[in-house]
């Protein structure tokens, strides 16, 4: 979507799980590599400090081609409730930029609300790319956590 101030993406899912486990997805190095990023893509390395001003890095590998890094800055937690960090790719692409990822985590008693924005992107590609991978990445997600529940 485009706003007045530039490129967003904004999704919204809702998830069949608690909000903790949905948070300890989200949080956990470990059940974060499990399902983080588009589909066919594996996060290898991952760095993950999730504490104001705390540090994440992704090591990323697609189904083709050459490993590259997601990394940034912790600027908002606040458990469960509440994530946000920056979003720096490493190699950038040309029309990238330092954006910011912030999701909110609501309780619906058994199942939990995940609002997620990203912005500001410089173009509608790029805000188009980040749209698609952060629906794999939910699709994903959810996958994840029903295949725990069993």
């Amino acid at each position: 979507m485009a706003a007045e101030d530039g490129f967003h993406v904004r999704l919204g899912r809702t998830l069949a799980a608690p909000r903790e486990a949905v948070w300890q997805g989200f949080v956990d190095p470990e059940q974060l590599a499990a399902w983080w990023g588009p589909h066919g893509y594996t996060a290898r390395n991952v760095h993950f400090e999730p504490r104001l001003g705390g540090e994440y890095r992704i090591e990323m590998k697609p189904p083709e081609g050459d490993v590259f890094f997601l990394s940034g800055t912790f600027r908002e937690v606040d458990p469960p409730a509440c994530l946000a960090y920056t979003f720096v790719w490493d190699p950038p692409d040309p029309d990238d930029r330092e954006t910011t990822a912030t999701l909110a985590f609501q309780d619906l008693g058994g199942e939990t609300r995940v609002e997620f924005t990203q912005g500001v992107f410089a173009t509608e590609a790029r805000r188009a790319l980040h749209a698609e991978g952060w629906s794999d990445s939910f699709e994903r997600l959810e996958e994840f956590l029903a295949a725990r529940k069993t």
